[in-house]
């Protein structure tokens, strides 16, 4: 093993010291901002225009492509996904 570095856990904010809770929301919140940026990279829409099918302004948009993760909550980013025909799907289980 290199001494520069060391194996983190499956979740990396967990690993920069966010709580055991406020990681996992985080990491929820991060997979939901790629899908995103996924639909507007693969989309031949500009900016303005996927975030207008969104239901979101186009500074708003850009603030999720630039990572501004505090500014999304989950339910913003399921939102936004379901309104250009992306589903979102849940599933629960015991810790």
């Amino acid at each position: 093993m290199n001494p520069e570095w060391e194996e983190g856990a499956e979740n990396v904010f967990k690993d920069l010291g966010f709580s055991k809770t406020e990681s996992k929301h985080l990491m929820i919140r991060s997979r939901l901002m790629i899908e995103v940026e996924r639909f507007v990279e693969k989309s031949t829409l500009s900016q303005r225009e996927a975030a207008k099918k969104m239901g979101v302004t186009q500074p708003r948009l850009n603030d999720l492509l630039q990572g501004r993760i505090q500014k999304f909550s989950i339910d913003a980013l399921v939102k936004m996904l379901s309104k250009v025909g992306i589903r979102v799907d849940v599933h629960v289980s015991a810790a």
